[in-house]
């Protein structure tokens, strides 16, 4: 017997304007069913930033932007366009089918999963200063690692003190 796929597809609902990036948009899309059983085996792959089994809601982190799934509702932010937004609908889609296909070898997720914070973040960073990351604090730079605006790659002491190598690993597994 052959299983169906878990969506049939997410339509795009709704454009904004992205208040963050006013040459970008964000998008809304309503998936074929409510995604309640699968979310929480999505919860268990990379880049997800925040999952919490009790409101349905899970976040993953984007090259720009966030994607959040709702059991009803896909919310993605920093889109460049509507052929974008579709292209990333059509690949949201194959991807949460992908996912059901799976979950037989995936555990799914069923605590809450909180993103890191900025202190989280600036706990693990030099706290030097030294402004090579272009910020004028490591905190400062903490909080744009947090919006996705910096790149852990960004910061000079990571990558060049040897001492900071395991700071730069849980850095990098956080984000």
């Amino acid at each position: 017997m052959i299983e169906s796929s878990y969506l049939s597809a997410i339509v795009l609902t709704q454009i904004t304007p992205c208040l963050a990036d006013p040459d970008r948009i964000i998008i809304t899309g309503r998936p074929s069913c409510p995604l309640d059983d699968v979310l929480p085996y999505l919860a268990s792959l990379p880049d997800v930033m925040g999952f919490n089994p009790d409101s349905g809601t899970l976040t993953f982190r984007r090259p720009k932007g966030f994607m959040t799934l709702y059991s009803r509702r896909i919310v993605i932010t920093q889109v460049k366009d509507e052929a974008e937004a579709e292209m990333l609908l059509g690949t949201l889609t194959e991807a949460v089918n992908a996912t059901w296909e799976n979950r037989h070898s995936l555990k799914p997720v069923q605590t809450r999963k909180k993103p890191p914070g900025h202190l989280d973040l600036y706990a693990l960073l030099p706290q030097t200063n030294c402004k090579a990351c272009g910020e004028t604090t490591c905190l400062a730079f903490a909080v744009g690692l947090v919006t996705g605006a910096r790149s852990v790659e960004e910061c000079g002491p990571l990558g060049e003190i040897p001492e900071y190598q395991d700071r730069l690993q849980a850095l990098e597994a956080m984000l």
